[in-house]
């Protein structure tokens, strides 16, 4: 029994335990792994896959592969073989309409689609619309151009359906070419340091977890001693109202806030009684609006803690204060906040990690802009990288990399805190006297 005890502990913290290392641990671990890899939606996450693109044929152009067999390489044949011929039969046109062109054209082959287009039009059932054309010319085109092959047996036989037979060494350099597999790599870390971005995104980043840190530091502990020091009633109005920012759907509190900074908004629509002309006001002081948007939420959190943290206070310390003649100041300055001091590391500590990580009324509010990166933070350009950006080609490598740097400035800001505010003298045992 008492062998039980002894492990029941353990199985207590089991829980916890997998879902730290579910949700955490192996997320992190994974993305340092993928941040050492060329991994991005056009190498695709499993397995092999050979594709020739626009960016293949240039490489093998520039390394001076035979421009009659590049030609072939991004050339279309349109041809009427068994497997066309299926294809048409299981698409939408008429069934007169394939069996004309079966009787007709089958074995046929066109070097283009203008070519094709003038076959058809000789058919008594020819298909009437350039809608109905194009289906037949979709589902005979041979092209090896963007077409994905899994294994190297399929990027031969591919070669072979538009008829390019290459020797060995040749379909070697093919091959290497076309393989749009990812690969190892630490070009990642290099890159980043080299990028004329990097400086300018990571400026962002300080000067918005700066002010936005004090803002929500600063206010949350406001509001926290202003509502203290109100009556019952009034107080829990107050930090009602200062929750509603938080609990409020994160589309519809950029809205208001996009609302009350557009050129027809609220904010020109009074400030034109002061003869002030209607502007953007959004996109001429994006850095404002960000911070205040951000800071209000976060301030309402960390008035809950502040305020909890105020009232844990025995009010006898507060009373014997004030018979002692300490004014509200005094009492705030000499009193509640050292007896804090715990509840402002928290705080401070994790409203730094969360606005180094998070970035979803950037997103909604500015994307980053207006113009090129003015409001882009290091968080909001991880995820442009890897899951969102106008490019077209998500790079899932360089978006972990990203990611892992960020973890590696949270835990090195979450020590230098810890340092900051004596961590070890805020947890050691009271020294109390007998």
């Amino acid at each position: 029994m008492e062998r039980i005890r002894s492990y029941l502990p353990l199985w207590f913290m089991l829980p916890a335990s997998v879902a730290v290392a579910l949700f955490f641990l192996i997320p992190v671990f994974m993305t340092f792994v993928f941040s050492f890899t060329t991994m991005s939606s056009d190498t695709g996450i499993l397995g092999s896959r050979y594709v020739v693109s626009d960016d293949t044929i240039r490489t093998l152009k520039g390394s001076g592969m035979d421009a009659a067999l590049l030609e072939k390489l991004g050339s279309r044949i349109f041809t009427f073989d068994e497997a066309g011929l299926a294809a048409l039969r299981k698409s939408n046109l008429k069934p007169a309409v394939v069996k004309e062109i079966a009787e007709k054209l089958s074995g046929k082959v066109y070097t283009s689609e203008k070519k094709l287009f003038n076959a058809l039009k000789r058919l008594n059932n020819r298909p009437r619309s350039f809608k109905d054309r194009k289906s037949v010319s979709r589902s005979i085109v041979q092209t090896l151009k963007n077409r994905e092959f899994k294994t190297a047996e399929e990027f031969r036989a591919g070669l072979a359906s538009i008829g390019v037979e290459v020797a060995e060494d040749v379909f070697e350099n093919l091959l290497d070419a076309a393989n749009m597999s990812w690969k190892w790599t630490t070009s990642n870390y290099s890159e980043l340091m080299a990028s004329d971005f990097t400086g300018k995104i990571l400026a962002n980043t300080a000067f918005y977890v700066f002010f936005t840190l004090f803002f929500n530091v600063g206010f949350a502990l406001l509001l926290a001693l202003a509502t203290f020091y109100m009556p019952s009633g009034q107080s829990k109005f107050f930090r009602a109202v200062w929750l509603i920012p938080r609990v409020s759907p994160s589309v519809i509190y950029i809205m208001l806030w996009r609302w009350l900074s557009f050129d027809n908004g609220f904010m020109s629509y009074v400030l034109g009684f002061f003869g002030v002309e209607p502007e953007n006001w959004l996109n001429e002081y994006p850095w404002t609006f960000v911070i205040f948007a951000n800071g209000f939420v976060g301030a309402s959190m960390g008035m809950i803690i502040f305020a909890s943290a105020v009232v844990a206070i025995p009010s006898d310390v507060l009373h014997a204060a004030e018979v002692d003649g300490a004014y509200k100041w005094q009492q705030i300055r000499r009193i509640i906040l050292p007896l804090m001091a715990w509840p402002i590391l928290f705080i401070t500590t994790y409203q730094t990690l969360s606005l180094m990580t998070s970035f979803e009324y950037i997103l909604l509010l500015t994307d980053g802009g207006p113009g090129f990166f003015t409001t882009e933070v290091w968080a909001l350009n991880a995820y442009h990288t890897a899951l969102s950006n106008y490019f077209g080609n998500l790079r899932y490598g360089f978006g972990a990399t990203l990611a892992v740097m960020l973890v590696g400035v949270g835990i090195a800001m979450s020590l230098l805190y810890l340092r900051l505010f004596d961590f070890k003298k805020l947890v050691a045992e009271p020294q109390i006297e007998n």
